[in-house]
């Protein structure tokens, strides 16, 4: 299966949410009874890097921001409400942001199998670091000793499905500054710590290596051909 990708480098939340809002209408479109043009490739992988950004998903509570916006304002950083699931989290530069907006249907995955396999591909990623990651039972993303004290979050996930195409994705900490963490509860967990790829190796990492290994994970897993997508 053929996909697009593109990388956005750094880019505002609500222009990224642009973009991908565009696609997923156009995949919409074409699956509610618009012929699709012969070679189109309507499903895409993009990834990026935000400024400092809180988001709030659709079933989380703002308590969960632990500060108010003029402190928000002092730490150059915005909040946004969105409507993709989960609850709050952050978003800033030495992330790797991802947001696969696919038509599920064509991948023969539900919604379940869809989070599972973004989780995969980032333990993936992990073992090639020589990090062994995993899942945490009722709950999603990638953790580190996820059943231990020590549990800690390295990926978060947030989607939205319609008609099963999905937006929205996952939040992979690379060389992120954690302290963004300490002002909110991450994900709604008032007991979960959060971590980095950089802080778990102890040294800065060259995210176009993890960027690249990454990419070759989602490929194997969803068993997608990325091509570039060179429109700007």
């Amino acid at each position: 299966m053929e996909v697009k990708f593109r990388d956005l480098r750094l880019i505002s939340y609500d222009r990224a949410y642009e973009i991908q809002e565009q696609i997923f209408n156009k995949i919409i479109f074409h699956k509610t009874g618009k012929p699709i043009i012969e070679n189109e490739v309507l499903n895409h992988l993009l990834f990026c890097e935000h400024p400092h950004v809180y988001t709030l998903g659709k079933s989380g509570s703002e308590n969960n921001l632990l500060i108010d916006y003029i402190q928000l304002q002092a730490k150059n950083a915005v909040f946004h409400r969105t409507n993709r699931g989960g609850d709050i989290t952050y978003h800033g530069p030495g992330q790797i942001v991802g947001y696969p907006i696919l038509d599920l249907e064509q991948f023969n995955m539900g919604v379940k199998t869809y989070v599972h396999a973004i989780e995969e591909s980032i333990i993936l990623t992990l073992s090639e670091y020589n990090i062994a990651a995993g899942r945490l039972e009722g709950a999603t993303g990638v953790w580190l000793e996820a059943h231990s004290s020590h549990a800690r979050k390295i990926c978060a996930i947030g989607i939205r499905t319609s008609r099963y195409v999905s937006m929205h994705g996952f939040a992979f900490n690379v060389n992120t500054d954690l302290t963004y963490f300490n002002y909110i509860n991450p994900c709604g967990f008032t007991d979960k710590a959060v971590t980095s790829l950089q802080k778990e190796l102890n040294k800065f990492c060259d995210v176009e290596d993890v960027k690249l290994k990454l990419k070759e994970n989602i490929s194997k897993v969803f068993g997608m051909k990325l091509i570039p997508d060179t429109k700007k």
